[in-house]
C-alpha cells in the first residue's frame, strides 16, 4: 500500500479549542449563531443556560469535528492506512462540517479537509493501480486453475490413474477455495464465468470417476461371485484327500482367470481357498511321510545291492559279470517302489551307471570278436601286406637306379602302409 504524505500545512495539528466569542454569538432569545466570513448563520438555541454556556456547548461540537480531522491527518501522515478509505472519511467529514451546528472556524476546518483530500489523491491513484494489477493477477491465477482442471478433463479418462487424478483435482479445488478466501474479490461476471469453467471440468472428471468405479464394482462383484463358488468347490474336495489335489490345481487355474474382486474380498476369499488346498496338501504330506517310513528298509536293501553290484566292474569275465548283474537287477525290481521319488531316482541313477559300464565293455568285446569284423580286418591286412611287398620292390629299384624322388615317394608310402597294418594287429 502506498505511503500517504501530507503537505506541511496539514501536518497533524493538536485538537482545536475554539474561541467561541470570536466565532459565535447568542441572541436574547437564546439563538446561537456562527460567523462564516462576513455572514452569521444560526446553528441552534440554548434557552436554558447563559450565553457562555450556550457558546461553550456549540464550541465543543466544533472541537469534535476538529478532533476527527486531526485523527485523519495523523493516520495520513503515519502511513499504513488506505488512501481511498481516508479520502472517503475525509469527504464524509467535509459534509458534516458544511452547515454544521457548531461554533468555530468552520471555513478553516473545511480548508484543512480539502487540503487533506488533495494530498491523498496521488496515493489513491496508486492504490487504484495496485488494486487493478492485483485484480488482473488474481484473474490470471484463477484462470490458470480453471485451465488445469480443463486439461485434466480433456485426458482419456478411461486410462488414467484415478488416485493421481483425484489428488490433482482436490489440490486444484483447495487452491480455488484459498484464492477465493484470501485473494481480491473478482467482478461478479468474471468470477461466475471462471467458476463455471472450473465446475464443468470438475463435473466431467467426477462423472468419469463415478462411472469407472461403478464398472469396477460390477467387475469386482462378478469376480467375487466366481471366487466364492471356487471356494465352495475347493472345500468340497476335502474328503478326497490326496486324490483331490489334481482337481484343486484345476480350480487354482480358474481362480487366476477370475480377475480381481477387490482387495479385502480377495484376501478373505483367498484365505479360505488356500486353507482348502492346505488341507489337501497336508494329507499328501502325511501320506508321503508314511510312504517314506515304509521305504526305509527298501532303501537299505537297494543300498546293499549297489554295494554288491560294484563287483560287476571288477569281474574280467563278461559272461560272469552279466550273470551277476542280471541277478542283482532281478532282486532290485523285487524290492518295489521307494518314496520319496527323488530318493528312488538317485538310487536308480547309481545302478544305471553300473549297467552302462558293463554294456560299454560288452560293446568293445563284441566289436573285437565279431566274425564279420575279423574277416574285413584279415582282408585289409592281406591287401596291406601285398602293398608293402610291392613298395619294398619299388624302393629297392629306385635306390638301385639312384632316383631320389622315387625313393622318397616309395619310402613315405611304405611307412604309411606299415602303420595301417600295425593298427590292424598285423
Amino acid at each position: 500500500m502506498p505511503r500517504i504524505t501530507t503537505t506541511p500545512a496539514a501536518a497533524a495539528p493538536a485538537p482545536v479549542v475554539s474561541d467561541a466569542s470570536e466565532w459565535g454569538r447568542v441572541a436574547e432569545d437564546g439563538t446561537v449563531e456562527v460567523r462564516e466570513g462576513d455572514d452569521w448563520r444560526p446553528v441552534g438555541q440554548y434557552p436554558d443556560g447563559t450565553a457562555d454556556e450556550a457558546l461553550a456547548y456549540y464550541a465543543r461540537k466544533f472541537d469534535d469535528l476538529a478532533v476527527k480531522l486531526g485523527t485523519l491527518e495523523t493516520r495520513a501522515q503515519g502511513g499504513g492506512s488506505s488512501a481511498s478509505d481516508l479520502t472517503k472519511q475525509a469527504t464524509h467529514l467535509l459534509g458534516e462540517v458544511n452547515g454544521a451546528a457548531a461554533v468555530g472556524d468552520l471555513a478553516g476546518l473545511r480548508t484543512r479537509i480539502e487540503t487533506l483530500v488533495a494530498s491523498l489523491s496521488e496515493a489513491t491513484a496508486q492504490e487504484a493501480q495496485a488494486a487493478k494489477e492485483a485484480l488482473d493477477a488474481a484473474i490470471a491465477e484463477r484462470t490458470e486453475i480453471a485451465e488445469k482442471a480443463e486439461a485434466i478433463a480433456a485426458r482419456d479418462l478411461a486410462k488414467v490413474q484415478w488416485k493421481q487424478v483425484t489428488a490433482e483435482m482436490t489440490e486444484l479445488f483447495d487452491a480455488w477455495q484459498a484464492h477465493q478466501q484470501n485473494g481480491p474479490r473478482l467482478p461478479k461476471g468474471t468470477a461466475q464465468q471462471l467458476w463455471k469453467r472450473f465446475r464443468d471440468a470438475r463435473s466431467t472428471v467426477d462423472k468419469a470417476r463415478r462411472a469407472f468405479f461403478s464398472d469396477l464394482d460390477d467387475t469386482h462383484r462378478a469376480a467375487r461371485d466366481v471366487k466364492s463358488r471356487l471356494v465352495e468347490r475347493a472345500e468340497a474336495l476335502a474328503p478326497r484327500g490326496v486324490d483331490g489335489i489334481p482337481a484343486y490345481r484345476n480350480l487354482l487355474d480358474e481362480w487366476k482367470a477370475a480377475g480381481r474382486a477387490g482387495r479385502k474380498a480377495d484376501d478373505a476369499l483367498w484365505a479360505k481357498f488356500k486353507a482348502a488346498g492346505d488341507a489337501l496338501y497336508a494329507a499328501r504330506a502325511e501320506q508321503a511321510a508314511a510312504e517314506e517310513a515304509d521305504s526305509a528298509p527298501k532303501i537299505e536293501a537297494r543300498e546293499a545291492l549297489l554295494d554288491e553290484a560294484k563287483a560287476v566292474a571288477d569281474e574280467a569275465d563278461l559272461k560272469r559279470a552279466r550273470s551277476l548283474l542280471t541277478r542283482i537287477q532281478r532282486q532290485w525290481d523285487e524290492v518295489g517302489r521307494i518314496f520319496p521319488r527323488e530318493k528312488e531316482r538317485a538310487l536308480d541313477d547309481r545302478m544305471r551307471a553300473i549297467e552302462q559300464g558293463l554294456k560299454s565293455r560288452e560293446d568293445v568285446d563284441w566289436k573285437r570278436n565279431n566274425p564279420e569284423t575279423k574277416a574285413r580286418a584279415n582282408d585289409m591286412s592281406s591287401q596291406l601286406v601285398e602293398a608293402i611287398e610291392r613298395l619294398e620292390a619299388e624302393l629297392a629299384a629306385a635306390e638301385k637306379s639312384g632316383d631320389a624322388r622315387a625313393v622318397k615317394e616309395a619310402t613315405e608310402a611304405l611307412s604309411a602302409r606299415r602303420a595301417w597294418l600295425s593298427a590292424l594287429g598285423g
